[in-house]
């Protein structure tokens, strides 16, 4: 029985990791205007009817701290690039001189930080839903363990330990949101 009582913790604990290691993933591709290759992650491009991530279709490279260069490694793919940039909705417009394009970051106002602060928050508010959920289904699990003859004790026991990995996540998912909002909101 208590075999299963750790099953079930270490699950919802490898679960939790799972959802951090997603805010991050989303935290990274919010910019705080310095250019980042990560900032085209998720964008597609139709490379000859499959969808293929920019980056395995050409060579994306930062030239300063907000220019982004994207040089396709066939000259075709220009325009699907460019219309994945602008279908991708990233807040940049491409400029294409017939070689590479280039994503030049324009300096965020004060109103788009805290428009990117907010945006930042949702994902945290998410991330907060997906560890409180998982930290649910664990103790449902717990409940139905209960009902087969686990003792009331263990029980409580076990839902006080889910109780305090959640509080971890929870914790780490603030840090997480302090330490992005902080570095958007520095001019």
């Amino acid at each position: 029985m208590s075999e299963e009582i750790s099953t079930i913790v270490s699950s919802a604990d490898d679960q939790m990791k799972k959802a951090i290691n997603h805010l991050e993933a989303e935290l990274v591709k919010i910019r705080a205007g310095k250019a980042s290759p990560q900032m085209l992650d998720g964008l597609v491009v139709d490379y000859y009817g499959s969808p293929t991530p920019v980056g395995q279709v050409a060579n994306v490279s930062v030239l300063d701290a907000r220019t982004i260069s994207i040089q396709p490694w066939e000259k075709n793919m220009l325009q699907p690039i460019e219309r994945a940039i602008i279908g991708g909705n990233i807040g940049v417009t491409p400029q294409n001189d017939g070689v590479l394009i280039r994503l030049v970051l324009p300096p965020l106002t004060e109103e788009r930080r805290r428009e990117l602060v907010k945006r930042c928050l949702g994902e945290g508010e998410q991330s907060k839903i997906a560890v409180r959920s998982i930290r649910r289904d664990a103790i449902e699990q717990v409940k139905k363990l209960q009902k087969n003859g686990l003792s009331e004790d263990v029980a409580k026991d076990t839902e006080t330990e889910l109780q305090q990995v959640t509080d971890k996540y929870t914790a780490l998912i603030e840090k997480h949101l302090a330490a992005k909002e902080k570095d958007i909101m520095v001019v």
